[in-house]
């Protein structure tokens, strides 16, 4: 409980605080989030300064020592400048959001692909140029 109470009034005695947020993506599984962050600048007993990480109203540890990836808690995190992680999740949506398509449309239309629309490739498109033709 006297833990808490310092900590709370460490909190009060902040010389500043910043505010930085920060992108962050796991190299082993993938997982991308961003955290915001209030950085707080204090001075210890003997005038020395420190810091304290506060995200969502708990004191944490440093984000830049050594991250942890929120999904499979793996170390080897990437850290970027913040709304990296959005930008990509914003682009992935676009990305995947079907046309609207008219409410008639004709069989054969339907199965032909409309101009600008998305080809999925296969493997052997690849190779369709060197295919021999039979004699």
């Amino acid at each position: 409980m006297t833990e808490i109470v310092e900590r709370a009034v460490l909190r009060d005695t902040a010389t500043a605080v910043v505010h930085e947020s920060y992108s962050f993506a796991c190299m082993r599984c993938g997982h991308g989030w961003e955290q915001s962050y209030e950085i707080e600048h204090h001075n210890d007993a003997q005038g020395r300064d420190f810091v304290m990480y506060v995200a969502d109203g708990k004191v944490v540890p440093s984000p830049l020592s050594r991250p942890a990836c929120q999904n499979c808690d793996g170390h080897v995190v990437r850290i970027m400048r913040a709304g990296q992680v959005s930008s990509v999740r914003d682009a992935e949506h676009r990305r995947h959001v079907p046309k609207p398509r008219p409410a008639a449309v004709d069989a054969a239309a339907s199965d032909a692909a409309e101009p600008g629309e998305h080809h999925h490739w296969h493997f052997s498109d690849l190779l369709h140029p060197f295919h021999r033709k039979a004699s």
